[in-house]
Protein backbone atom coordinates (compact mmCIF):
# COMPACT_ATOMS: atom_id res chain seq x y z
CA UNK A 1 0.00 0.00 0.00
CA UNK A 2 3.14 2.29 0.01
CA UNK A 3 2.69 3.84 -3.55
CA UNK A 4 -1.00 4.10 -2.72
CA UNK A 5 -0.50 6.28 0.28
CA UNK A 6 2.59 8.20 -1.55
CA UNK A 7 0.56 8.67 -4.44
CA UNK A 8 -2.15 10.11 -2.10
CA UNK A 9 0.42 12.60 -0.23
CA UNK A 10 2.07 14.09 -3.24
CA UNK A 11 -1.32 14.55 -5.25
CA UNK A 12 -3.40 15.90 -2.58
CA UNK A 13 -0.05 17.50 -0.92
CA UNK A 14 0.15 19.64 -4.25
CA UNK A 15 -3.68 20.73 -4.59
CA UNK A 16 -3.55 21.58 -0.80
CA UNK A 17 -0.16 23.35 -1.62
CA UNK A 18 -1.78 25.23 -4.07
CA UNK A 19 -4.62 26.47 -1.71
CA UNK A 20 -2.06 27.85 0.23
CA UNK A 21 -2.01 31.61 -1.65
CA UNK A 22 1.14 33.04 -0.06
CA UNK A 23 3.11 30.19 -0.82
CA UNK A 24 2.03 29.49 -4.34
CA UNK A 25 2.70 33.49 -4.70
CA UNK A 26 6.26 33.37 -3.24
CA UNK A 27 6.90 30.14 -5.59
CA UNK A 28 5.58 32.23 -8.65
CA UNK A 29 7.34 35.36 -7.79
CA UNK A 30 10.79 33.36 -7.46
CA UNK A 31 10.48 31.35 -10.47
CA UNK A 32 7.72 32.14 -12.29
CA UNK A 33 4.00 31.06 -13.34
CA UNK A 34 5.15 28.86 -16.53
CA UNK A 35 7.60 27.10 -13.85
CA UNK A 36 4.76 26.83 -11.19
CA UNK A 37 2.60 25.64 -14.01
CA UNK A 38 4.57 22.85 -15.20
CA UNK A 39 5.66 21.97 -11.41
CA UNK A 40 2.03 21.51 -10.60
CA UNK A 41 1.26 19.42 -13.55
CA UNK A 42 4.14 17.11 -13.14
CA UNK A 43 4.23 16.64 -9.61
CA UNK A 44 -0.16 15.87 -9.60
CA UNK A 45 0.31 13.57 -12.72
CA UNK A 46 3.17 11.88 -11.24
CA UNK A 47 0.91 11.52 -7.88
CA UNK A 48 -2.32 10.37 -9.92
CA UNK A 49 0.22 7.70 -11.58
CA UNK A 50 1.43 6.45 -8.35
CA UNK A 51 -2.29 6.38 -7.05
CA UNK A 52 -3.24 4.47 -9.68
CA UNK A 53 -0.31 2.17 -9.86
CA UNK A 54 -0.79 1.83 -6.03
CA UNK A 55 -4.87 0.69 -5.73
CA UNK A 56 -3.73 -1.86 -8.70
CA UNK A 57 -1.09 -3.44 -7.14
CA UNK A 58 -2.63 -3.42 -3.63
CA UNK A 59 -5.84 -5.43 -5.51
CA UNK A 60 -3.84 -7.94 -6.96
CA UNK A 61 -1.92 -8.71 -4.05
CA UNK A 62 -5.36 -9.49 -2.47
CA UNK A 63 -7.46 -6.74 -0.58
CA UNK A 64 -8.06 -6.54 2.90
CA UNK A 65 -11.43 -6.97 4.29
CA UNK A 66 -12.94 -4.90 6.95
CA UNK A 67 -16.76 -5.22 6.58
CA UNK A 68 -19.05 -6.61 3.88
CA UNK A 69 -21.22 -3.47 2.30
CA UNK A 70 -24.68 -4.84 1.57
CA UNK A 71 -25.34 -4.97 -2.15
CA UNK A 72 -27.88 -2.19 -2.53
CA UNK A 73 -25.36 0.44 -1.76
CA UNK A 74 -23.26 -0.30 -4.88
CA UNK A 75 -26.75 0.87 -6.72
CA UNK A 76 -26.80 4.01 -4.36
CA UNK A 77 -23.29 4.65 -5.57
CA UNK A 78 -24.12 4.66 -8.99
CA UNK A 79 -26.67 6.98 -8.20
CA UNK A 80 -24.15 9.32 -6.60
CA UNK A 81 -21.60 8.88 -9.01
CA UNK A 82 -24.34 10.45 -11.78
CA UNK A 83 -24.29 13.69 -10.28
CA UNK A 84 -20.73 13.55 -9.19
CA UNK A 85 -20.27 13.44 -13.09
CA UNK A 86 -22.65 15.75 -14.05
CA UNK A 87 -20.62 18.43 -10.81
CA UNK A 88 -17.35 17.69 -12.42
CA UNK A 89 -18.36 18.38 -15.95
CA UNK A 90 -20.06 22.15 -14.62
CA UNK A 91 -16.96 23.28 -13.36
CA UNK A 92 -15.93 23.99 -16.72
CA UNK A 93 -19.09 25.66 -17.73
CA UNK A 94 -20.67 28.52 -16.44
CA UNK A 95 -24.47 28.05 -16.09
CA UNK A 96 -27.08 27.58 -12.75
CA UNK A 97 -25.19 24.27 -11.78
CA UNK A 98 -21.70 26.10 -11.51
CA UNK A 99 -23.40 28.99 -9.57
CA UNK A 100 -25.25 26.94 -7.16
CA UNK A 101 -23.23 24.28 -6.68
CA UNK A 102 -20.14 27.52 -5.84
CA UNK A 103 -17.51 24.73 -5.72
CA UNK A 104 -18.66 21.73 -7.69
CA UNK A 105 -15.93 20.32 -8.20
CA UNK A 106 -15.14 19.64 -5.25
CA UNK A 107 -18.92 18.87 -4.82
CA UNK A 108 -18.30 15.77 -7.46
CA UNK A 109 -15.25 14.78 -5.75
CA UNK A 110 -17.46 14.31 -2.37
CA UNK A 111 -20.36 12.83 -4.10
CA UNK A 112 -17.63 10.38 -5.89
CA UNK A 113 -15.80 9.21 -2.68
CA UNK A 114 -18.63 9.12 -0.77
CA UNK A 115 -20.35 6.34 -2.97
CA UNK A 116 -17.33 4.42 -3.40
CA UNK A 117 -17.01 4.51 0.28
CA UNK A 118 -20.56 3.14 0.67
CA UNK A 119 -19.66 0.42 -1.97
CA UNK A 120 -16.29 -1.14 -0.89
CA UNK A 121 -15.33 -1.95 2.30
CA UNK A 122 -11.66 -2.92 2.06
CA UNK A 123 -8.85 -1.15 3.61
CA UNK A 124 -7.69 -0.23 0.60
CA UNK A 125 -10.45 1.53 -0.73
CA UNK A 126 -11.07 3.02 2.46
CA UNK A 127 -8.17 5.16 2.43
CA UNK A 128 -8.07 6.03 -1.44
CA UNK A 129 -12.18 7.13 -1.25
CA UNK A 130 -12.17 8.44 2.81
CA UNK A 131 -8.36 10.33 1.84
CA UNK A 132 -10.34 11.77 -1.12
CA UNK A 133 -13.47 12.89 0.59
CA UNK A 134 -11.83 14.48 3.62
CA UNK A 135 -9.53 16.52 1.48
CA UNK A 136 -12.70 17.82 -0.32
CA UNK A 137 -14.16 18.74 2.95
CA UNK A 138 -11.28 20.43 3.97
CA UNK A 139 -10.59 22.16 0.90
CA UNK A 140 -14.25 23.47 0.87
CA UNK A 141 -13.76 24.66 4.10
CA UNK A 142 -10.76 26.09 3.60
CA UNK A 143 -12.15 28.18 0.70
CA UNK A 144 -15.51 28.76 2.38
CA UNK A 145 -13.03 30.90 5.21
CA UNK A 146 -10.77 32.69 2.42
CA UNK A 147 -13.83 33.79 0.77
CA UNK A 148 -15.55 35.22 3.76
CA UNK A 149 -12.04 36.48 4.10
CA UNK A 150 -12.37 38.60 1.38
CA UNK A 151 -15.63 39.55 1.47
CA UNK A 152 -16.51 37.01 -1.30
CA UNK A 153 -18.72 35.08 0.57
CA UNK A 154 -21.76 38.36 0.52
CA UNK A 155 -21.02 38.66 -3.85
CA UNK A 156 -24.33 36.93 -5.57
CA UNK A 157 -22.83 34.13 -8.06
CA UNK A 158 -23.59 35.19 -11.48
CA UNK A 159 -25.30 32.24 -13.50
CA UNK A 160 -23.89 31.42 -17.27
CA UNK A 161 -25.74 29.92 -20.01
CA UNK A 162 -28.38 27.65 -19.39
CA UNK A 163 -26.56 25.94 -22.69
CA UNK A 164 -23.93 25.17 -20.09
CA UNK A 165 -25.81 23.15 -18.02
CA UNK A 166 -27.51 20.85 -20.39
CA UNK A 167 -23.84 20.28 -21.62
CA UNK A 168 -22.90 19.91 -18.35
CA UNK A 169 -25.60 17.31 -17.85
CA UNK A 170 -25.23 15.73 -21.12
CA UNK A 171 -21.58 15.24 -20.49
CA UNK A 172 -21.94 13.71 -17.45
CA UNK A 173 -24.22 11.58 -18.14
CA UNK A 174 -22.10 10.09 -21.05
CA UNK A 175 -19.09 9.72 -18.70
CA UNK A 176 -21.25 7.62 -15.99
CA UNK A 177 -22.63 5.54 -18.67
CA UNK A 178 -19.49 4.98 -19.88
CA UNK A 179 -17.94 4.00 -16.74
CA UNK A 180 -20.35 1.73 -16.25
CA UNK A 181 -20.59 0.05 -19.55
CA UNK A 182 -17.01 -0.38 -19.65
CA UNK A 183 -14.46 1.98 -18.41
CA UNK A 184 -14.52 0.70 -15.22
CA UNK A 185 -14.03 -2.39 -16.02
CA UNK A 186 -11.01 -1.66 -18.25
CA UNK A 187 -8.97 0.94 -15.94
CA UNK A 188 -10.12 -0.49 -12.56
CA UNK A 189 -10.62 -3.81 -13.05
CA UNK A 190 -14.22 -4.18 -11.95
CA UNK A 191 -17.33 -4.60 -14.00
CA UNK A 192 -19.99 -2.43 -12.37
CA UNK A 193 -22.73 -4.19 -14.52
CA UNK A 194 -22.89 -7.90 -13.04
CA UNK A 195 -20.95 -7.19 -10.21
Amino acid sequence: MIPLLLGLVIFLGMHAFSRNRAARANLIASKGEAFYKMFYSLVSVLGFALIVYGYGFYRSQGMIPVWDPPRGLGHLALLLVWPAFILMAAAYLPGRIKARAKHPMLAGVKLWAFGHLLANGDLGSILLFGTFLAWAVYARIALKKAERAEGAGVAVAVAGSSRNDLIAIIAGTAATAAFVLWLHTLLIGVAIIGR
